[in-house]
């Protein structure tokens, strides 16, 4: 894969749930930057190989992030296998919409479980790793929906909102040494969207909906930046932020 002079040239960066979609935008994206990316997939083992090839043979790592000790075992791998950590890019997440009063433990477990529980350990087995290296960034995928409510999706808005405000906390827990941002996607239509989503996306200024390389620059751009940007939220949405 041709890459281009970079920042990311040689470093490692984990993006979780790698394997399609998004992360696998992300992870392209990262490629051919030169970085070495590391692949997380949880079930899609053939689609996360698919990508791996595509990153010119990225290293794969398999876990299951609703569990804590997996996500353990699998930073401890990535240390081991790559020999350090230098980007992490929590992307992984669940997505679904109920009427709230429709909304029992087991759903809004599911979740939370992966959309922000998984994204705080994730980024603190990450942030040991890059504290005994010097330094390091995490990029923390929320989305639109942490920041407006949409009436179908209480339990997704609550946990994307959490990212955000975990994003912040982290971000002055842990600096100067390792920065902590985040990415507020708006509409990424894929083959499976649905009205909702299509209404979403005609009511969104820039008369569109976005692509995971749209997404991905945003990422890039917190993963090369300085120490000087830390716990900010980058919505890109189109405007449909906007009101």
């Amino acid at each position: 894969m041709a890459t281009q002079p970079s920042d990311l040239a040689g470093k490692v960066v984990l993006v979780t749930g790698a394997a399609k979609r998004v992360g696998r935008g992300i992870a392209l994206a990262l490629a051919r930057k030169g970085a070495r990316v590391a692949i997380h997939y949880h079930t899609s083992a053939e689609e996360a190989r698919a990508t791996a090839a595509e990153c010119g043979g990225a290293e794969l790592f398999q876990a299951n992030l609703e569990n804590v000790a997996e996500i353990v075992r699998m930073f401890g791998e990535v240390e081991t296998r790559c020999g350090r950590l230098d980007g992490l890019v929590n992307n992984a997440a669940r997505f679904t919409g109920f009427d709230p009063l429709e909304i029992g433990e087991a759903e809004w477990d599911w979740i939370h479980g992966v959309n922000l529980k998984a994204v705080f350990f994730c980024s603190q087995q990450a942030a040991r790793i890059m504290r005994r290296q010097g330094g390091g960034r995490i990029v923390n995928i929320s989305s639109l929906g942490g920041i407006l409510p949409w009436a179908r999706h209480a339990h997704y808005c609550a946990s994307k909102a959490g990212v955000i405000m975990l994003t912040r906390a982290l971000a002055k827990a842990w600096a100067p040494e390792i920065t902590v941002n985040s990415v507020a996607p708006g509409v990424i239509p894929f083959e499976d969207i649905d009205a909702e989503g299509l209404r979403m996306i005609r009511r969104t200024p820039a008369g569109r909906g976005g692509t995971p390389e749209e997404i991905a620059e945003a990422v890039i751009y917190f993963l090369e930046a300085s120490n000087f940007v830390t716990g900010q939220v980058l919505a890109v949405d189109g405007g449909l932020s906007l009101g």
